[in-house]
Parts: C-alpha cells; structure tokens; sequence
C-alpha cells in the first residue's frame, strides 16, 4: 500500500517526459487561505516524490491576478464595488501597503513558502500577458474560433452566437473585462462592445485582455510543458472545464492535456471557506499554532477528493494529538496502535517531512501545554520541569534536563510554547482557560463533605512523592470511595481552591505540576 502522492508520482514516471512540470494556480480575489492554496502543496508534493524517485521535476504556481473581481473580498470596504469587473491586476491596494491589490493578497502566501518548503517558481498571468507569452495563442484561438465554438458548444445547453471570440478585452472607457464582448478582429485588433456602452478595439500585443478561461487554461499547459496540475472539484466536474480544457489543448493546441489531481474543498468549523465573507484560515496564520509539517498532514492525510473540515478551536487539539503522534511513531520514539497503523504513519510521515533524515523534532504535547503554560508561565525551564514530573516526555528525552537541549530543539520548543499561546489567545474556548489564585484563598462555599476531603487529599500528598499521575488519580479515588462523595464533587473542591472556579484540567496532572507545599497549605486553606 503507498500514499497517493507516491501512486500519482508513479504514474507520471511512466511517462517519456524530459522533465515533468507540475502547476498549480490560484485566483488573487482576496485573502488566499488552505482550501484555494491546496493545489501548491500538492504539486509541491508531487514534484518532490518525482526527484526522489530521480526524475526532473519542477514546480510552478501561477497567479491568476488577471481574471475580473466578483465581488469584494472581505475585509474590503463596500465602496470598492466600483473596481468589479475589473482585472485584480489593475486594482490599487486597500491599505497603501503594496504596489496593488494583487501585491496586498499574494504576499502573505508567498512570505511562507520557504517555512512550509515548498519549492515554485511563481508566474504571474497579467506579466504573461503583457510579456506576450499568450500572443500566438490568442492568433491560432481566433484562427480556429470555429473549431473552438463547436467543441464548446458540445458542453452547452445554448450554442454560442455566429460572431463570439474567445477572448476579452479591457474596456477603455470603464476598465472591467467581464463586461466585454468580442465579436471581430483584422490581424491582431480586436473590435469589442460593453456593456457600459461603448464600442472599441485593442490590440492583442497590448496585453489589455485575456483569453476565455477553458482556453487560456490550454494555452498554458502547453506554454509551460504542464505534465500534471491538481486542481478544484468544481474543475473536475463531468463537462467542466478540465473536460472542455482537455479537449482545446489536443484538438487546438496539439499539446496532451495534464495528468489531473482534483481535490475536494476545505470547510472551516463546518462553513464553505469564502474570501468574500471572511470565512478562511490562510497558510500562514497555521503557522501560529502548529508546525509547517502538520500542514502538510492535514492535506495529505486522506485522499484528495475527501471532505475535510478544519477548526482551530477546540477539535485542534485531536488533530494535533495525532499528528504527534504519526511523527513519533516514525521516530520509534512510541509505539503504534497496530502494525497496519504504524506503517500508514510511517509512510505518510515521510511524505510531510519538510527535511528527510532530520532528527526528532523536541514538540512536547500540544494538549498537555496548554496546562503547564498556565501554571507556569513563560518560563521554559518550569515547563520543562512539570513535563518530566508528569511523565510526558518521550524516551529520548524523559532522561534529559532543561540545560541538555540543542540549540535547535531549544527553537522548536520555543515556536511549540509559542503556538499554545497564540492558541490560547485566539482559538481557546473560556472552559479552558484558567489561573492559579497564588496570593490568596478564593472565597467560594464548599460543603463539610469537600472541605474533608481536601483535608484528606493534603494529608495524602503531604505524606507520598507522586512522580505519576494515574497513582496520584487512584489514590484519589480511594479517598472519594471511602468518604462517599461523588468525584464531580470532589473535583469542584480542588478547582475552587486552587482556580477559582468550578473547573479545570485533570486533577491529578493538575496537582502534580504545582509546587507541592502550595498544594498541601491550599488544600487545608493555609495560604
């Protein structure tokens, strides 16, 4: 059994191809996030599994910064209505940070390529343009517009009118290209109609246009020698445009269309992902609460037309137990829940490892952080200390201290805290959330019942040296069992002494990672 990025990296290899080139492309209308940047960290995959099989591969990523805005992304204001229908690349930056509104959207992605590690030449359409790389593509379009009408006429409830072009010009008058109609040309002038009212022509060298989508997707595939591209399942759709695509790009422009890799959408908490609405999670505010590797493992988990939904809040801590979890079983550094399990991890791992022969990453447990940052703090060193008294580290580590950590897994400990507290920060639910009452005993009512078994708890703690939570939880137990209070009860004691509150984390974990003296004065109310 092998992962599919390696099935479809076989398949290609099959092919008598030089060297295999690998797109991806996404549409700059807005904040561009996990769900629409996919299709890069798939081929970025691909392309990586070709070379280690020894094959020439390369990557590439094309802007599509010159198709018209549809409707204004989020958090744009309302009065940039005004630029719809015109071409992203001609549209001003809403913040006067970049040279445009393309520049605004693109950078944050292109910021982190290198932390995810994904290796792409990036191509922009509106310089493909305006570079004259779609000229002969446009001529033979226009030659062949007949052949080109009937094959998409074939996908087509209404068959396209006499005069149609496949291509649109930007308006003089208005500057929108959605707005366009192409009806005649002499060499390379284009007469054109808008819906704005006025009538003109353009020169195709000017770049001032762009190609029908179905087309110019063909035009690009051979421009670029594009031997595979994943891609959106609205393109996959049977008569869609790779359908329609598929046939231009033999039928016109004798060139085999790309080997497909459609991949279904990305939910967020359930809620279709949209630029326009707000609803998103880019790639690099993943960074903020998990490594650029678990990225990568969230995409390459499942198959690609599988649904998959992200929450950053509370279903993140599962996600990035398991992630963990894959990553120490194909160190050996815990054992898989089975054989079958463990092979999967191991394969799947390989595939998301940014640095193949890398050593163990030091991540201690997401989950378990969550905790130890709110007793202890910001201090590294106290953290460390509660991680080995509560027995979470690994076997590579549970025999080290603070002062033994590498440089480098001192960084990765540092970025690991600092995602529990960005997380914290902005995807915690309150139930989490919590603070040690240090400086005083919280003045909430216990029953005689509580107040006796907290009691008996200090006496226990006072009197052992628990170095394992699941004893210290037993022995809790006990004293519950012999009292006859309901554990709920019993629980509400400690966290309204120590908290606060009515709740908190894991009792025994819980008591084990203070200071036992705290502990022991706070149980009987001391300090």
């Amino acid at each position: 059994m092998t992962h599919w990025i390696e099935n479809v990296a076989i398949e290609l290899a099959k092919r008598d191809t030089e060297e295999h080139v690998i797109a991806s492309g996404t549409s700059i209308s807005g904040s561009i996030h996990i769900g629409n940047s996919c299709d890069i960290f798939v081929a970025n995959g691909i392309g990586k599994k070709l070379r280690e099989m020894g094959k020439k591969a390369k990557t590439i990523w094309i802007a599509d910064d010159h198709d018209p805005l549809r409707k204004v992304p989020y958090p744009l204001p309302e009065s940039y209505d005004k630029y719809l229908g015109m071409p992203y690349s001609m549209i001003p930056c809403p913040d006067g940070c970049c040279a445009n509104f393309v520049e605004h959207f693109e950078k944050p992605l292109l910021s982190v390529m290198d932390d995810y590690g994904i290796e792409m030449e990036a191509k922009s359409g509106f310089e493909m343009y305006k570079n004259g790389d779609y000229n002969d593509y446009i001529r033979t379009s226009l030659e062949k517009v007949d052949e080109i009408k009937e094959i998409f006429n074939q996908y087509r409830r209404e068959p396209l009118a006499d005069d149609w072009l496949p291509y649109n010009p930007i308006c003089d008058e208005c500057g929108r290209v959605n707005t366009t109609y192409a009806y005649d040309y002499d060499g390379d002038i284009i007469k054109y109609r808008c819906e704005c009212g006025h009538e003109g022509e353009m020169d195709i060298k000017s770049g001032n246009g762009k190609l029908t989508w179905r087309v110019e997707w063909a035009a690009r595939w051979k421009i670029f020698g594009t031997t595979c591209e994943p891609f959106g399942k609205d393109h996959a759709a049977s008569g869609g445009s790779y359908d329609v695509s598929s046939v231009i790009s033999e039928k016109i422009f004798d060139y085999p269309a790309p080997y497909p890799v459609p991949y279904e959408w990305i939910t967020l908490d359930g809620e279709a992902m949209s630029k326009s609405h707000g609803v998103f999670f880019a790639p690099e505010e993943w960074l903020k609460i998990g490594p650029a590797e678990s990225l990568h493992y969230y995409l390459f988990r499942s198959k690609p037309m599988k649904a998959k939904d992200f929450s950053p809040k509370m279903p993140f801590l599962d996600f990035i137990d398991q992630f963990d979890t894959v990553e120490k079983v194909f160190y050996d550094e815990v054992e898989a829940p089975s054989e079958k399990e463990g092979r999967k991890f191991k394969e799947i791992y390989e595939i998301v490892q940014m640095e193949p022969g890398s050593p163990l990453p030091f991540r201690p447990p997401f989950r378990f952080l969550v905790n130890a940052y709110q007793i202890a703090g910001d201090d590294l060193e106290k953290i460390f200390d509660i991680l080995k008294r509560n027995s979470q580290l690994t076997k590579s580590f549970k025999d080290k201290e603070f002062g033994d950590l590498t440089e480098t897994e001192l960084a990765q400990y540092r970025e690991r805290v600092d995602n529990v507290i960005y997380w914290l920060d902005t995807y915690a639910p309150n139930f989490v959330k919590f603070k040690v009452q240090e400086k005083s005993v919280p003045k909430l009512p216990l029953t005689p019942e509580q107040d006796q078994f907290l009691a008996d708890l200090a006496d226990l703690i006072e009197n052992n040296d628990f170095t394992d939570a699941t004893e210290l939880h037993d022995a809790m137990y006990e004293i519950l069992e012999a009292q006859g209070l309901k554990p709920q009860k019993g629980f509400q004691a400690i966290y309204k002494m120590i908290l606060g509150q009515k709740q908190g984390p894991r009792a025994a974990s819980f008591l084990l990672s203070l200071d036992k003296d705290f502990v022991v004065k706070r149980l009987r109310k001391e300090a």
